[in-house]
């Protein structure tokens, strides 16, 4: 014991037996803590994104007393800290413009503070990537706590998902076939319980990945937030977290390149959003593992798709992890995976999913018998989109992924809105609808509307799917033929700033291509006319955003940001 507790962080800050030790301790004790808190035990933090603007993230208060309950069991001494909170449902422009900033207050307040390991509490879309963004970049044993899936929306007698339903009954709205009391209806029956999106969406996604990737318990990412057995959960991640300081057991050890090969395979499987990509990429990024755009075509799409979830399929994570959840779907895919890297309970993928069964084959399909014998995200590239643009195939309609069509233009999220309703937009349903000025640096932020509706009158013929292509995102609940991610953005002068309406253009997915079919010299001379647009703001954060975000291939992560910088403190006055 007396090594390991050399070894502590924290003792650099309680252990002192002068002035500062005094000071440390002294002001500690105002909480009413004893003296036996500070002889030597592992101080564990635990990082809430809890907010009441945050609505999957608000039962976190009873998630860290479970926590800090299983702390206490195993000797360590829990701490409570908040950090920037990223509620996806209210924040404007969006939550992704501050996901680089949530993950510096992370990785600044684990650095600065007495902390020998940590736990995330994160759910909601962006406080998963962001804090463990952050955690990894100092590299003290840290592990996930996902807050869990809200119960299945119940209305008129059958399930409704998050996200993917509201597009439905917005569109069925919009065109008369429901009434206005019919749709408040189902907002009122759609979210009935604490927890996230209960879709594959990017919360499910981002559960789903902390899973593959070894950094949380096995068979956490499914259990619904009000399960009892999400407080176990939490309870025994509390106990684990001080064994791992114990042993030593830190990010770096856990994320090699395998374990990235792992979630981006397991991502496949269970159809998971396409802003996993981004996400991924900054992780990697912050771990110093090479990770390319390319990478999740050539390793995730000849992946079986195997899980039947909105909004690529029938049933909700509540039925998943009833199913058997990321275990099964990992013992499905076998020796596909890298199955011998370790994880967070310092045992193997392997030994996790050992006594793994599937208890709903409509559910988790077999190997043999997959829905798609190909998912995953597939990787475009062509003269439109040189570094790349990303589709999700298992929520695009088949006979859109090869097609030509004539392009109708929307040069702002702006000129969207004022026009996709006029009855004169000159638009039919083989035409390919393209959205400008959504990627990191244009909107700023990169938001999620990529998926655009349909216009009014295409949705009345019914017409249910177009091609659509932009420079933004969409959001892990929808659905349809939609590129996403287009680098280099059109802000910054990328080929679909230059994008006319009429042009044609051509998709074929199966190729992975994407191309605007004008000449190189017709390009040129577009380009020279081509004017910047004005900052968004030189003054704060988003200023400081605009002038270092990176590219989307590269995970529209702060450039300064990339590589990690460990656990000292830069400088000790004391």
């Amino acid at each position: 014991m007396e090594n390991s507790e050399k070894k502590l962080r924290s003792t650099e800050w309680f252990g002192k037996r002068d002035k500062m030790g005094f000071i440390y301790r002294s002001w500690m004790k105002n909480q009413g803590l004893p003296d036996h808190e500070f002889d030597g035990r592992p101080v564990i933090g635990i990082c809430n994104t809890w907010s009441e603007l945050t609505p999957c993230n608000a039962h976190f208060r009873e998630i860290a007393e479970r926590v800090k309950r299983g702390v206490y069991e195993a000797g360590g001494f829990p701490l409570e800290f908040p950090v920037t909170s990223l509620g996806e449902t209210l924040m404007r422009p969006t939550a992704m413009l501050y996901r680089n900033l949530a993950s510096m207050d992370v990785e600044e307040s684990i650095r600065a503070n007495p902390l020998d390991g940590v736990i995330l509490l994160a759910g909601c879309d962006k406080t998963t990537p962001s804090t463990l963004m952050g955690a990894v970049s100092v590299d003290i044993p840290t592990l996930v706590v996902s807050g869990g899936p809200m119960l299945n929306g119940k209305y008129q007698g059958r399930d409704i998902g998050s996200g993917t339903d509201v597009w439905k009954f917005s569109d069925d709205l919009r065109t008369g076939k429901i009434t206005l009391k019919d749709f408040m209806l189902a907002e009122n029956c759609m979210s009935r319980s604490s927890g996230h999106c209960m879709t594959m969406g990017t919360a499910s996604t981002m559960a789903c990945m902390v899973e593959s990737l070894g950094m949380t318990l096995p068979g956490g990412a499914a259990i619904p937030a009000v399960d009892a057995r999400r407080k176990i959960l939490a309870h025994m991640a509390g106990i684990r977290i001080v064994e791992m300081v114990r042993e030593d057991l830190r990010p770096s050890q856990i994320l090699t390149r395998e374990a990235f090969e792992n979630a981006i395979m397991v991502n496949a499987a269970v159809g998971g959003s396409t802003n996993f990509i981004i996400h991924l990429l900054a992780i990697a990024g912050r771990v110093g593992i090479e990770l390319e755009l390319e990478d999740f075509d050539r390793i995730g799409s000849h992946i079986p798709f195997l899980v039947n979830l909105m909004p690529s399929g029938k049933f909700l994570m509540e039925d998943f992890y009833y199913a058997g959840g990321v275990p099964v779907v990992m013992k499905e895919l076998g020796e596909r995976l890298h199955l011998d890297v370790k994880t967070i309970n310092g045992l193997t993928h392997r030994q996790n999913i050992e006594d793994a069964v599937c208890y709903n084959r409509e559910v988790i399909f077999p190997i043999e018998n997959p829905i798609l014998e190909h998912g995953g995200t597939a990787v475009v590239k062509g003269n439109l989109c040189s570094n790349g643009a990303v589709i999700k195939p298992s929520a695009a309609t088949p006979a859109l992924m090869q097609h030509r069509g004539r392009a109708v233009v929307f040069e702002s999220i702006e000129d969207y809105h004022a026009r996709i309703d006029d009855p004169d937009l000159d638009i039919d349903e083989t035409c390919v609808m393209v959205l400008k000025g959504v990627g990191p640096r244009g909107y700023p932020g990169m938001p999620e509307v990529g998926n655009m509706a349909l216009p009014k009158k295409l949705l009345a013929q019914g017409v249910t799917d177009m091609v659509r292509i932009s420079d933004g995102r969409m959001s892990g609940t929808a659905f349809g033929t939609v590129f996403l991610h287009v680098s280099p953005e059109s802000a910054i002068g990328g080929t679909l700033a230059l994008v006319q309406n009429g042009d044609m253009i051509e998709v074929d997915v199966a190729n992975r291509h994407l191309h605007l079919d004008i000449s190189e010299d017709e390009l040129a001379a577009r380009r020279e006319l081509w004017v910047a647009p004005p900052p968004h703001t030189d003054r704060g954060y988003v200023g400081l955003y605009c002038r270092h975000v990176q590219q989307a291939h590269q995970g529209a992560d702060m450039d300064y940001l990339v590589g990690n910088s460990g656990s000292a403190v830069p400088r000790d006055s004391h």
